[in-house]
């Protein structure tokens, strides 16, 4: 995968969080991904920049889950706040070797630790939408991503490097980028500014005002694979009602049929086929958790299939999805929150999305 990690960590380094000379980053990954850390550490000393490696061990959150105590549940850890709060960049790569291993834990304990974690994201979310620090998520392709992709090692790597635009196929993936950005701003052109939109199809019958909200265009800086555009929905808005075309996972836990109704923009009612304990616990977490931070409309069509991780899964063109709980501030969001997690409705199919009265997507793409 050589040349393919080194398209990556080029992507990542030059533009995604653009290292300049003297900036401090943090790298945050296990050691399962030590080879595309590796190349991300080269490429930032070459671009002048003074990288920070933060890694941890493959089952760490294992260990940490079966003996922390209530004090170490709440611990802030000490490294990742004061990259947060002083560090010029930050980029994470996901890279689970089981993504089941916290199946079991309590669900009641990865909330009070989410908790705990929130003040450094809460950190990264306001420095990043000031501008103050540059930050990007992306993920390395282990056997754990393939298994649940229900694909082989080697044929989800090509999918995974594809959708990056890190393969072969893309002689130049920063101006495939740059074009990508340049393409959604014409689609956000059309909706920003706007107040009323309508969502229907066989799974949504939904409507949500976007008055006096920003619209962020996905391409390739925060997230990598990409390709999205999403603002902060006025928080009372909605109304209505939706079900999930994808299962929602957390914390390698699958909630699968989840359907919402929506009343002035809060869940007034909440099932799931599968994991409705779960669902319903995630929704008391806080007085945040059963309004809407996000609302997204993907478009990468590389990303063609389901693979339970919504790095990839909210990026489905043909898709929206909502996230419950936190929403970005830059967006105009005012929603708070210690969750924001994305669930995914299918609009390829008998749907369309109106602005203002106008059509403005169907059957899964965007209208001209």
């Amino acid at each position: 995968m050589g040349s393919r990690i080194n398209k990556l960590a080029s992507i990542l380094v030059d533009y995604s969080v653009n290292i300049q000379p003297g900036d401090r980053v943090v790298v945050e990954a296990s050691t399962a991904a030590e080879s595309l850390v590796r190349s991300i550490y080269r490429r930032i000393l070459e671009r002048g920049g003074h990288p920070h490696l933060l890694l941890s061990l493959p089952d760490q959150e294992e260990i940490f889950y079966s003996l922390a105590n209530e004090d170490q549940l709440d611990f802030v850890p000490t490294y990742e706040k004061l990259a947060a709060d002083e560090f010029d960049a930050r980029i994470r790569i996901y890279s689970q070797t089981n993504t089941r291993a916290l199946t079991g834990v309590d669900p009641l304990r990865q909330a009070r630790r989410q908790k705990a974690t929130a003040a450094v994201q809460q950190v990264i979310m306001k420095r990043g939408a000031e501008g103050s620090l540059r930050w990007v998520s992306t993920q390395y392709p282990t056997e754990a991503y393939a298994m649940e992709a229900d694909m082989g090692l080697n044929a989800y790597q090509d999918f995974f490097f594809k959708a990056c635009h890190a393969d072969e196929g893309t002689p130049d993936p920063i101006g495939y980028w740059k074009n990508i950005q340049l393409e959604q701003l014409k689609v956000i052109a059309r909706i920003e500014g706007h107040d009323l939109v309508t969502l229907r199809g066989p799974d949504v019958d939904l409507s949500l005002s976007i008055k006096g909200r920003r619209f962020n265009n996905s391409c390739g800086i925060h997230n990598l694979p990409d390709g999205e555009i999403y603002t902060g929905p006025v928080e009372t808005s909605l109304n209505g009602w939706v079900r999930t075309t994808y299962p929602a996972v957390f914390a390698g836990r699958v909630v699968d049929g989840i359907e919402l109704t929506f009343e002035q923009g809060r869940v007034v009612k909440a099932s799931a086929t599968k994991e409705e304990a779960l669902l319903l616990s995630m929704l008391d977490t806080d007085a945040g958790a059963r309004y809407v931070g996000e609302f997204a409309i993907g478009a990468n069509f590389q990303i063609d299939r389901f693979t339970k991780n919504i790095l990839f899964d909210e990026k489905i063109g043909g898709t929206f999805h909502m996230a419950l709980g936190m929403g970005y501030p830059e967006t105009g969001s005012l929603n708070h929150s210690v969750i924001h997690w994305d669930m995914i409705c299918d609009l390829r199919t008998d749907s369309e999305i109106r602005v203002d009265g106008e059509l403005f997507y169907k059957d899964g793409k965007f209208t001209r």
